[in-house]
């Protein structure tokens, strides 16, 4: 079954239709018609609620699937899993620690060592470009994303 949070006017009123009905109502928005499936531009990737940094470009992976997908949490504490069971699967939902939003799945297929693919909604994200984290207060994050785009050799 999925899970409906209590409605809230202010957050139903800041947030588009369908960032509403993701983050809230944990719908999925389609695959290859969202903001971040294809975006490559380095940055990070935060909680569109409560601006909880979730993401790194440099952790983002083309999976084929048509939403973004990411090996890794940028702060594993700001994502938090959950068993799914909904349409008759086993499945495990990724959400916000924080503001409790519905981010996406965790699968079992992606690549690298721990062979993780966090698949997450682009309506769930905000993206703050490289160049702008420091101003909107992710600086702590700007050295780790400078030196793992390096490392990579690339901006996503």
């Amino acid at each position: 079954m999925t899970k409906i949070k209590p409605e809230n006017p202010d957050l139903q009123k800041a947030l588009s239709p369908i960032e509403y009905q993701v983050t809230q109502c944990s719908a999925t928005e389609p695959p290859f018609r969202n903001a971040f499936w294809d975006h490559h531009e380095a940055g990070i990737y935060v909680d569109i609620v409560s601006g909880e940094a979730l993401f790194s470009s440099s952790d983002k992976f083309d999976s084929g699937t048509g939403w973004p997908s990411f090996v890794r949490p940028l702060e594993p504490a700001h994502v938090v899993e959950v068993e799914d069971h909904a349409y008759g699967m086993r499945r495990v939902e990724v959400r916000s620690a924080n503001a409790d939003s519905h981010l996406g799945h965790l699968f079992p297929d992606g690549p690298g060592p721990e062979g993780l693919r966090y698949c997450i909604n682009s309506a769930s994200l905000r993206f703050i470009p490289l160049n702008r984290m420091e101003g909107e207060g992710y600086a702590r994050y700007i050295a780790q994303v400078r030196r793992d785009n390096a490392l990579d050799g690339s901006a996503s």
